[in-house]
C-alpha cells in the first residue's frame, strides 16, 4: 500500500511539474512570467528571451520580427525556446537579470548557468536573429522566405521606375548598417505586400550607400529617409514629398490610400469604397428611383460613361443595372452569394479584389433600394 501511495505521490508531482511548465504563447512566442520562468528556462534547452515593456517603441517595432523568429524555429521548439517577458509588469525578473533598458535580449544556452545568460548585442533584423540562434544552438531554421514585393532601385533604374508619371512610388533610402532601417524591413515588406495588386503603386527601396547619385539628387542625409513620388498628368514633372508619419504598417497604408487614392486595408484587402465610381453611383440612385420606362435611358447614359472609363468596375455597374431590369431581387441575392463564396476562403488572391469590388457595387444598389423603400421595382412604387 505504501509503495502504491508513494508511486501515486510521485505521479502527482510529475503531473504538477508538467502543468507548472506549461507556458502561454503569443502566436508562436512563449510568454514567460515569474510563475513559469524557472520551469521553462531550466537549462534543458537553448532559449532566447526578450525582456520588453508594452509602451516601448523599439519593442513594438521588434514584435513582428520576433514573432517571425519564433515561427521559424517552431519545428525545433523541443530544442530551442523563443520567449519574451513583460519586464514592466514582472519587474522581479527584470531585476534578477539586471535589465536596464528595453528591449533587452538574453541567450540562455543549454546546459549553461541559468543565472548568467549572454547578452544579445547583434542586429534586430530577422536575418540577424536567425543567424545568431543558428550559430549559438546549431539548429537550422526551416524559414522559407517569400519573394520580396519591395522593388530594388539602383542609380540605373531609378528614373524609369520612380519618375514614371503613371506610378505612385514610395521610396526608402537606407543604409545596410542602419539599425532603424533593419527594424523597418519587415514592416516595409508588409506594406509592399498590401499594395502588390495595385498597378499604380510601387513600394521601393534604394541602398543609398551604394547608389549615391539618386541619394544625392534628393539630398538624403539620414537613414532611413522615406519619400513619396505621386503620379502626375502627362507632361508634368514629378516631385518628392518627405514621409513624416509613423513607421507602422497601418500608418503607411493610411498615407498611401490618401495620396494614391486607393482603398487598401492592413493585410492587403480592399475597403468598402474600392471600385466605387461617384458618377456611376449617382446614376444608380437615379436608376433605382426611376419608373421602369425611364430606366433604359439611364442605362444608356451609364453605358456611355462606362465606355469612357474603360474599367471592369464600370462595366459591372452596367451589368447589374441590366440584371435588375430583368429581376428586381437580383442585387440582394447576388450579394448574399458573393459574401458566402468569399467567406468560404476558396478565392485566390488575384481574384479576391474583384469579388470585393463587386460586393461594394452591389451593396450600393441594395442600400439605394432600401433608401427608396426597399423595393427595386419602380413600377410597383408608382402604383402605390
Amino acid at each position: 500500500m505504501r509503495i502504491a501511495l508513494r508511486a501515486a505521490y510521485a505521479l502527482a508531482l510529475t503531473v504538477f511539474a508538467a502543468i507548472g511548465a506549461t507556458a502561454d504563447t503569443d502566436g508562436h512566442t512563449v510568454v514567460l512570467t515569474p510563475d513559469n520562468f524557472d520551469q521553462i528556462i531550466d537549462g534543458s534547452k537553448h532559449a532566447l528571451v526578450e525582456f520588453y515593456a508594452p509602451w516601448c517603441g523599439h519593442c513594438k517595432q521588434l514584435a513582428p520580427t520576433y514573432e517571425e523568429l519564433a515561427e521559424s524555429f517552431q519545428h525545433s521548439k523541443d530544442k530551442v525556446v523563443i520567449a519574451k517577458v513583460d519586464a514592466d509588469a514582472h519587474r522581479s525578473l527584470g531585476n534578477r537579470f539586471s535589465v536596464a533598458g528595453f528591449p533587452t535580449l538574453k541567450w540562455f544556452a543549454k546546459g549553461g548557468d541559468v543565472d548568467d545568460p549572454v547578452d544579445y548585442e547583434g542586429g534586430r533584423s530577422l536575418d540577424d536573429l536567425v543567424d545568431f540562434v543558428t550559430r549559438s544552438s546549431g539548429i537550422k531554421t526551416k524559414l522559407v522566405k517569400e519573394p520580396s514585393h519591395v522593388v530594388e532601385l539602383t542609380d540605373d533604374n531609378f528614373h524609369d521606375i520612380v519618375m514614371d508619371a503613371n506610378k505612385n512610388v514610395l521610396v526608402e533610402f537606407f543604409a545596410p548598417w542602419c539599425g532603424h532601417c533593419k527594424q523597418l524591413v519587415p514592416v516595409y515588406e508588409k506594406v509592399a505586400r498590401d499594395f502588390a495588386r495595385e498597378e499604380n503603386v510601387v513600394i521601393a527601396s534604394l541602398d543609398a550607400t551604394v547608389h549615391t547619385k539618386a541619394a544625392a539628387r534628393f539630398s538624403v542625409r539620414g537613414y532611413p529617409t522615406i519619400k513619396f513620388f505621386s503620379a502626375v498628368p502627362p507632361g508634368r514633372a514629378k516631385s518628392d514629398l518627405n514621409y513624416e508619419g509613423d513607421r507602422s504598417e497601418a500608418a503607411f497604408v493610411s498615407f498611401l490610400n490618401e495620396r494614391a487614392k486607393t482603398d487598401r486595408r492592413v493585410g492587403g484587402g480592399l475597403g468598402e469604397q474600392a471600385g466605387r465610381i461617384e458618377k456611376l453611383d449617382d446614376l444608380v440612385k437615379k436608376f433605382i428611383a426611376a419608373a421602369a420606362e425611364e430606366r433604359d435611358a439611364i442605362v444608356t447614359e451609364a453605358t456611355t460613361l462606362a465606355d469612357k472609363l474603360s474599367s471592369r468596375a464600370a462595366e459591372y455597374y452596367i451589368k447589374v443595372m441590366k440584371k435588375v431590369q430583368a429581376n428586381a431581387e437580383y442585387t440582394a441575392k447576388e450579394l448574399a452569394r458573393l459574401i458566402k463564396v468569399v467567406g468560404a476562403g476558396t478565392i485566390t488572391e488575384d481574384k479576391l479584389d474583384f469579388f470585393t469590388i463587386r460586393q461594394n457595387i452591389l451593396r450600393h444598389f441594395v442600400n439605394e433600394a432600401d433608401a427608396a423603400g426597399g423595393d427595386e421595382d419602380a413600377e410597383d412604387r408608382d402604383e402605390l
